[in-house]
């Protein structure tokens, strides 16, 4: 038995849809043919999580001059929704969505998930950890931003509402640069919880991520783009296909690698080496 275990790998497609059901669908396809086992929206109502004085506000996107346009044009509405659910089954992969609010919460109940994220903006927010909770799905439980009394407090809100759970390590900044990641805080996650701990990550690259599955993470969850300069915040700390593709075959031969206690063990190819490398060697009785 190697010592790595695979992480469930999810593939954040957050908002990097745009809008459009083709990317989201194209989106899909590569974290299938990458390798993932789920991938992830984000879920708002934007009434509730943005005031009506933000939304006026001015901002330049694809969809008007405005924030509210803006954001309306990023949220996906119930049609989305159950075409997402139809294709991913389709695809016989699982999806997710982390709720941002009490409707969406409500609005994501419909689709019998498996999974319910706790992002990290809400792991402050008791109200809504309870609700979540009460419904006694499996929860990946982001930790950026969050101080220890932040996360004591709901891992004990889904401790007291026996809910299974489990925490990810996370820093919220886009992207995340190295120095930022403090990866050994995933060992502190696991002695002062005894919960399973995964990563989610915000860098460039796969290096941090692969640092982070050198710990024995529990699951691993990176932003997907099909094009790190297309609009929006989170395209540049995502990863395109051939990201995608690098961190899961880097993850493959990593457990691969990692094999088995052989000390002393001397292959047949090693063998064939030593009779050869030691020919010149007096004392040396050769493999055969």
């Amino acid at each position: 038995m190697s010592y790595l275990n695979k992480p469930f790998l999810i593939a954040e497609i957050g908002i990097n849809h745009n809008g459009d059901m083709q990317i989201v669908k194209e989106l899909i396809d590569n974290a299938v043919l990458a390798g993932f086992d789920a991938v992830k929206f984000q879920k708002r109502d934007i009434n509730i999580v943005y005031t009506k004085e933000q939304l006026e506000l001015l901002r330049e996107s694809p969809w008007g001059k405005t924030t509210r346009e803006q954001k309306q044009g990023l949220e996906l509405g119930q049609d989305h929704y159950d075409e997402i659910d139809s294709y991913s089954k389709s695809k016989k992969i699982e999806w997710l969505a982390s709720a941002w609010d009490l409707n969406s919460l409500a609005f994501l109940d419909r689709y019998k998930l498996k999974y319910n994220k706790i992002a990290s903006a809400m792991i402050v927010d008791k109200v809504f950890l309870g609700e979540v909770a009460k419904r006694k799905k499996y929860t990946f439980i982001s930790t950026g931003m969050s101080s220890l009394k932040d996360i004591d407090e709901a891992v004990n809100i889904f401790k007291k509402n026996n809910c299974p759970f489990e925490l990810m390590h996370c820093v919220s900044t886009y992207p995340m640069e190295p120095n930022e990641a403090n990866l050994i805080t995933i060992n502190s996650l696991k002695k002062r919880y005894s919960c399973k701990v995964g990563y989610s990550g915000h860098e460039n690259g796969v290096v941090v991520s692969l640092a982070a599955v050198a710990m024995n993470i529990s699951s691993l969850e990176r932003h997907i783009t099909l094009d790190r300069t297309m609009y929006g915040s989170d395209q540049a700390a995502s990863l395109e296909f051939n990201g995608m593709k690098d961190l899961t075959d880097s993850i493959n031969k990593m457990i691969i690698s990692m094999g088995e206690d052989k000390l002393g063990f001397i292959s047949e190819k090693e063998k064939k080496i030593a009779n050869k490398l030691r020919s010149h060697i007096k004392d040396f009785k050769n493999f055969s």
